[in-house]
């Protein structure tokens, strides 16, 4: 018996949920016990091997304080997707590089900077450090 590879947005939509619980501090057993579920369940929701359902979609935003829309925001496009309407969805690495936990820690530190100018300069410096790694993307 094969398995079912599961749906690339019940993937996303999982990764969201994770990326916003993780930035808020909170533990897969947390969420559970505020969903009267199992973190099990949770794991399950957040790698996109069960379907969330409407109303536990409501559920789940309103723990996590975000709006519904979140959890789809740059969602792979649908199969009946209309050319032209709406935004572009956001590049993926993007959603990926948010769900881990370096990448919440780097945006963390980052935005607690108020300095502009020290920004650019971080920006720069990181850019110019990629470049280094990859000099045939620079």
């Amino acid at each position: 018996m094969t398995t079912k590879a599961p749906n690339p947005v019940d993937k996303y939509v999982g990764s969201r949920v994770r990326m916003r619980r993780i930035m808020l501090g909170m533990s897969q057993e947390k969420l559970g016990e505020a969903l009267g579920l199992t973190f099990q369940q949770v794991q399950k929701y957040e790698k996109g091997t069960n379907r969330i359902g409407a109303s536990r979609l409501q559920q789940i935003s309103e723990i996590l304080q975000v709006p519904v829309s979140f959890l789809f925001d740059g969602s792979p496009a649908g199969l009946h997707a209309v050319e032209g309407m709406g935004e572009a969805p956001s590049p993926a690495y993007v959603s990926d590089f948010l769900a881990t936990s370096d990448g919440l820690a780097l945006i963390r530190a980052f935005t607690r900077i108020t300095d502009s100018k020290l920004r650019r300069s971080i920006v720069e410096l990181v850019e110019q450090m990629a470049a280094r790694e990859d000099p045939d993307r620079a």
